[in-house]
């Protein structure tokens, strides 16, 4: 009998640990959310309305254009083509979303950027990449970097900050697949440089050990 109350304590303390494992929060799908005590003033946050199961067709799960080129004619020379929910409702509560990336031929760059909500599978469709990312401050700024080719996969860890540097004489093209229906994007210098308002740049020149006129320049361009 000791046996099995033995065992009868051990699943009891299982099944709670289980419990409060699957009690956490989930995953926020926007930046913030203030609450407040009048629903008057309220916003839906984290998805979306679900249509009804009933009206549901196969079109519902079906998106056309992955396959049409980005124009990559901008100042990094790559574009970004997201599949996130917003553009594609079948993916609501499926917690996955893809991108197409364009690289324009040597020199095209997706610039140093984090998703904060989702870790991101890179597969290489056409051309060379250099791709990379850091690791926190905790683990000592590490740097991971690869050269890809067709056909390669890498991984960028979800919230790290990564790129892609298009290193051959040819159009590079990527699909990226990711852990969130909305990772959402944080692209480096466009949130320290081009904020609304812009940062003091005290901050930045003494952050980046820069003179002030730089930053300011910097500022400027974004």
């Amino acid at each position: 009998m000791r046996g099995v109350e033995h065992f009868l304590v051990a699943f009891a303390l299982l099944t709670l640990v289980s419990k409060l494992a699957s009690a956490s929060d989930p995953s926020p799908l926007q930046d913030f959310c203030v609450a407040l005590n009048d629903p008057k003033y309220g916003l839906f946050v984290n998805g979306k309305f679900c249509k009804d199961p009933k009206l549901v067709t196969a079109d519902d799960f079906f998106l056309a254009g992955i396959n049409i080129p980005g124009n990559t004619s901008n100042a990094v020379g790559s574009i970004v083509t997201p599949f996130f929910v917003d553009k594609f409702p079948a993916l609501n509560t499926l917690g996955v979303s893809l991108a197409r990336i364009d690289f324009a031929p040597y020199g095209g760059l997706n610039p140093p950027h984090t998703h904060p909500r989702a870790s991101e599978v890179l597969f290489l469709q056409e051309g060379t990449l250099l791709v990379g990312f850091v690791t926190s401050n905790q683990d000592g700024n590490r740097l991971f970097t690869k050269v890809l080719n067709q056909g390669d996969l890498f991984v960028f860890p979800i919230g790290l900050i990564h790129f892609q540097l298009n290193i051959g004489n040819t159009p590079a093209v990527a699909i990226s697949s990711l852990s969130s229906q909305f990772p959402e994007v944080i692209t480096i210098a466009n949130s320290l440089f081009g904020s609304k308002p812009l940062i003091n740049p005290d901050v930045l020149a003494e952050a980046f050990m820069l003179d002030k006129t730089v930053v300011q320049n910097l500022e400027s361009k974004f």
